[in-house]
C-alpha cells in the first residue's frame, strides 16, 4: 500500500467549511456541527494512514466520516434538533436588549425578503427524512457529484438519485405550502 500524501494544514483549513456545513445542515445544531467537525479531523490527524486514495477522494472520505460520526451521535442522542432560526443561533433575536433598549434592525425590503426565503428554505430542508436531507445538503448545497455523494452515503449511484428527485419533490411541495397561507390571510380564510 502506497502511504498517503500528508494533506498540508492550508487543505486541511479549506476542507473544514463543507464539513462544518454539512454538519450543520443535517442536524440544525451549531454545537453538533462544531463537536462533529472537530471530531472528523483529529480522527483524520490521529489516523491518516486509513486514508486510501484508491477509494475515493479526500473529501468523500471526510464527508463519510462526518455522516458516520453524525449518524452515531444522533442515534445514540436519540435526538433530532429543529433548525434554528436565522438571527437565533447565537441567543439573539431581532431586537437584543442594550442599555434596555431593543436594538431594531432595518433591512431593505428586498434583503428581508431574500432573508425569510432562505429561512423557508432551510427550515424545509431540515424537514426532510434524514436520507433525504443527507442527498439535498450533499449534491446541491456541496455540489457533490453524485458518485461522490454516493461513496459518502455508502450508497448505489441509482439510489442517490431516486433520494435527490424524491426530496426535491418534497421541497417543492412544502416550498409551495409556505405560500399558501399568506395567499389565504390575504383574501380573509377565502381562496379564489
Amino acid at each position: 500500500m502506497i502511504r498517503p500524501k500528508e494533506p498540508s494544514d492550508s487543505e486541511l483549513l479549506r476542507r473544514i467549511g463543507p464539513i462544518y456545513r454539512f454538519a450543520l445542515h443535517m442536524t440544525g445544531n451549531t454545537f453538533l456541527a462544531e463537536d462533529v467537525t472537530q471530531e472528523v479531523f483529529m480522527t483524520l490527524i490521529q489516523e491518516r494512514a486509513r486514508f486510501e486514495p484508491s477509494r475515493g477522494t479526500l473529501s468523500a472520505y471526510l464527508f463519510g466520516m462526518g455522516r458516520n460520526l453524525l449518524l452515531r451521535r444522533l442515534d445514540r442522542e436519540q435526538v433530532y434538533v429543529p433548525f434554528l432560526e436565522h438571527g437565533r443561533e447565537n441567543g439573539g433575536g431581532n431586537g437584543e436588549r442594550k442599555n434596555g433598549a431593543h436594538a431594531v434592525l432595518v433591512m431593505p425590503p428586498n434583503d428581508i425578503l431574500r432573508s425569510e426565503t432562505i429561512d423557508r428554505v432551510r427550515q424545509a430542508v431540515s424537514s426532510l427524512p434524514p436520507s433525504y436531507r443527507e442527498a439535498v445538503v450533499l449534491c446541491d448545497l456541496e455540489e457533490m457529484s453524485y458518485d461522490e455523494a454516493a461513496r459518502v452515503m455508502g450508497c448505489a449511484v441509482g439510489t442517490v438519485r431516486s433520494r435527490l428527485h424524491r426530496a426535491r419533490a418534497l421541497l417543492t411541495e412544502k416550498l409551495r405550502d409556505f405560500h399558501r397561507p399568506a395567499a389565504t390571510s390575504a383574501t380573509g380564510g377565502r381562496t379564489s
